[in-house]
């Protein structure tokens, strides 16, 4: 039997470019983008701001463009998407961030020839917001929730009301953090339940955060108190007295919080508060904002004066008077 060589040759050539052709590249998806750029940011971000972003890119952005192909993905989708979203401008300016970095990466990597969320964003009418959400506890309403708790409860929260550290600092705040001779803990840390999970301690929020805040009588108070219970151990300040170790994060303090809040039957406020209403009482006591703002951990008054004017003006009712007595006389 012959062979036909030259129809063989032929064939296998045809045969072996088939094998080596490389098929149409699939389109890369905004899900496929997303999920690579979330990968990228694990070892250059906190725990806590990976695992908002990673709520963001899960929760909302995959799920409303995912589907899109990078490559005819246009501003009008982020546009119509947006204007049925009912969240406020400063989610919104949150979530399409994220989307607009990872489309940066993208123009960079030359996936596409530009970002098409480039210098825009989404703003609706908010209208009017009252003091942010700020609803300090008055001193009654603060002596009978302490009065509905003990022990270590009861001194995170005393704590929390006369010093403003944020939940995340003091669950990260060591014994060695406390200064006993200049009356001063210094904040250096932080610790979200995110971090926690992975065993990370992260550094203050800001470098503003990075601070010294004197101890006032109170605070100095629920931590004498708090000796006999963690001092022995030698590492973090506040445990979690229904498990003994280190608190794990705010959602368990939450619970606490609302145990006692229920109890004392105070109109209910998120933990947050305590922060507010240490920053009210010492402005309304007079304090120097630039004092308080520091105490805080904020860089500048913009942030006092912006949140807390009211109280501000409160603290001074007499003023202008010093004006007139010297040039009026």
């Amino acid at each position: 039997m012959l062979i036909d060589i030259r129809g063989y040759e032929k064939w296998a050539e045809s045969a072996e470019n088939t094998r080596y052709t490389t098929p149409a590249a699939e389109p890369v998806l905004i899900a496929d983008l997303l999920d690579a750029w979330l990968a990228r940011q694990s070892n250059v971000l906190a725990a806590s701001t990976l695992e908002g972003y990673r709520k963001i890119v899960n929760g909302a952005l995959k799920p409303a463009f995912g589907h899109h192909a990078l490559s005819s993905f246009k501003r009008s989708h982020a546009r119509d998407w947006a204007a049925t979203q009912t969240f406020g401008n400063k989610r919104m300016t949150n979530v399409l961030s994220v989307l607009r970095t990872a489309l940066d990466e993208a123009t960079e990597d030359e996936l596409v020839a530009r970002n098409v969320l480039k210098n825009w964003n989404y703003q609706r009418n908010d209208g009017l917001k009252s003091d942010d959400d700020i609803d300090p506890f008055t001193s009654n309403e603060q002596c009978v929730i302490l009065g509905a708790m003990s022990g270590q409860d009861r001194n995170l929260f005393q704590f929390a009301f006369w010093t403003g550290l944020r939940t995340s600092e003091m669950v990260a705040l060591r014994w060695t953090d406390i200064d006993w001779a200049r009356g001063i803990v210094q904040v250096r840390r932080g610790q979200t339940r995110a971090a926690r999970v992975l065993n990370k301690v992260e550094k203050t929020k800001t470098r503003a955060s990075r601070r010294d805040v004197k101890l006032l009588g109170p605070a100095l108070a629920a931590l004498a108190d708090q000796k006999q219970f963690t001092l022995p151990m030698g590492a973090e300040v506040f445990h979690n007295p229904r498990t003994g170790a280190p608190w794990s994060g705010d959602q368990v303090i939450w619970l606490a919080w609302n145990r006692a809040i229920e109890q004392s039957r105070v109109r209910y406020r998120r933990p947050y508060q305590t922060r507010h209403t240490y920053a009210s009482m010492m402005l309304s006591a007079g304090e120097p904002p630039m004092w308080v703002a520091n105490q805080m951990g904020h860089i500048s008054l913009k942030m006092i004066e912006q949140r807390y004017g009211r109280w501000i003006t409160d603290a001074a009712p007499d003023a202008g008077k010093r004006g007139e007595a010297l040039f009026i006389g």
